[in-house]
């Protein structure tokens, strides 16, 4: 079927982003009508009920419907390579995405922050930072409110926006005020036909427009080619510069305490940040860099700091039980987010005590091969889970594991195998959906089997 018009815009996808796009696009007075590959889409009542003048087509999608279309807007669950979509693209449709629609409607500075791993940690507290600045800010994005609900509420002071590779896929008009990649790792790629290069390539589309970048100095991937004039602000875990955000030791009263550092200049002890490891010291630093390059207030940014006490499912702690400390990091869905996770808490360790990985489920055609050094070194037994249990086990073969049916069968051998002092750590290295309907659930049932232990 074939539709004339050069003001078509065509809504792809009727998950959360495409409700808030065709949302839009309705108060707008636009014509668009949407379309979803699924034959019964779980929103598909409550939108017909709202949007009864809105032409819905289910099923496969029709190339030539597509080409007559001026705009196609794309959800991030759908890749834009299906070749239908690639066709139109080809005959000249735009194609774009909620975080442009978001863009072209208000005018306050965005923060954008994308990375393999602690993208949802990092931007919250960024978030936090703004609030202790006296700043209205919208977080949101990836995590939290869809862009587009916030043009529902009063234009805020700032946004702050987690975005994902599929989003930043279809974004060209974002043109943040502070622009990052937290780090690299293999991810998605399934849906990136095991190419890591155009993983990386979609990731760094965030640069695009962007007044100023934050860089990772120790990942060399998170690093843009960008105008001289863009300015650059840096942080790693060595010593601080002048631009860059460090380390560095100060002894008091005898004893030596590290610092987080601007300039050798020492800002605040790590030893007062409540989450453990140091990938969560990290974190603060890239959040610091971050909230400098926006000219929040330091002592602000301090506070927040101090004062964060991380995200459910993130390196979260559960409880301590007969001296063992059990960690939810089922946001961990990525073998990056594993390898942090273990580092991190690895270094809380006494000297002979081990982690226990509970580990496993859909890895997205991921290569495992990089858990195996930290695995070997930290781990006295892996328990595993899910799809692909039995390859997570084969990297590691001089290490211990076990196998689960169920998340509370896990946490049962992984309590009878671990020893006062040790870690129980759920980090998964994978996605859930092939045992439960999000990481959420995941991490909810694993810290329900902590309880019940």
């Amino acid at each position: 079927m074939l539709i004339a018009s050069d003001q078509l815009k065509i809504v792809i996808g009727l998950g959360v982003t495409g409700v808030s796009c065709a949302k839009l696009l309705a108060a707008k007075g636009a014509r668009f009508m949407v379309l979803d590959t699924r034959e019964r889409p779980a929103n598909l009542a409550s939108f017909e009920r709202d949007y009864p003048d809105v032409k819905v087509i289910l099923g496969p999608l029709d190339q030539q419907l597509l080409a007559s279309a001026t705009e196609l807007i794309l959800s991030p669950g759908i890749a834009k390579n299906d070749p239908a979509i690639a066709y139109a693209v080809a005959q000249g449709v735009k194609l774009v995405g909620d975080i442009d629609l978001f863009c072209r409607e208000i005018n306050a500075p965005i923060i954008a922050i994308t990375g393999s791993n602690a993208k949802s940690s990092v931007t919250t507290l960024v978030g936090e930072m703004a609030v202790a600045a006296g700043l209205d800010v919208g977080v949101g994005g990836n995590i939290g409110l869809p862009v587009l609900d916030f043009l529902s509420q009063p234009e805020k002071d700032i946004y702050i926006l987690e975005l994902s590779s599929f989003q930043l896929e279809t974004t060209h008009e974002l043109r943040a005020a502070v622009a990052t990649v937290l780090n690299l790792t293999p991810d998605h790629l399934d849906r990136y036909d095991q190419d890591f290069q155009q993983y990386h390539q979609a990731k760094h589309r965030i640069f695009k427009g962007c007044k100023t970048v934050v860089v990772n100095l120790e990942d060399a991937l998170t690093q843009p080619l960008v105008a001289s004039e863009v300015k650059v602000m840096g942080y790693r875990l060595g010593v601080s510069d002048f631009s860059v955000f460090g380390l560095m030791k100060v002894v008091e009263q005898g004893v030596q305490r590290e610092y987080i550092a601007l300039a050798k200049q020492p800002l605040l002890a790590t030893d007062k940040i409540k989450l453990p490891g140091r990938h969560n010291i990290m974190n603060a630093l890239a959040a610091l860099a971050i909230g400098h390059q926006a000219g929040f207030e330091m002592s602000a940014m301090l506070g927040a700091i101090e004062n964060f006490k991380g995200l459910a499912h993130r390196c979260q702690w559960v409880e301590n039980k007969h001296g063992v400390n059990y960690f939810n990091d089922s946001k961990g869905t990525n073998v990056g987010a594993t390898v942090a996770a273990l580092e991190g808490l690895g270094a809380t360790l006494a000297i002979d005590k081990k982690i226990i990985l509970i580990a496993g489920g859909d890895g997205k055609g991921a290569d495992f091969d990089a858990l195996a050094a930290p695995v070997k070194r930290l781990v006295k037994t892996l328990v595993l889970i899910g799809t692909d249990a039995q390859r997570i086990a084969s990297i590691a073969p001089t290490t211990n594991a076990v196998f689960a049916q169920s998340m509370s069968g896990a946490v049962q051998q992984a309590a009878k195998l671990a020893e006062q002092g040790d870690i129980v750590l759920l980090s998964p290295a994978c996605a859930s959906f092939d045992m439960f309907a999000n990481y959420g659930e995941r991490g909810e049932l694993f810290c329900a089997a902590v309880e019940a232990l």
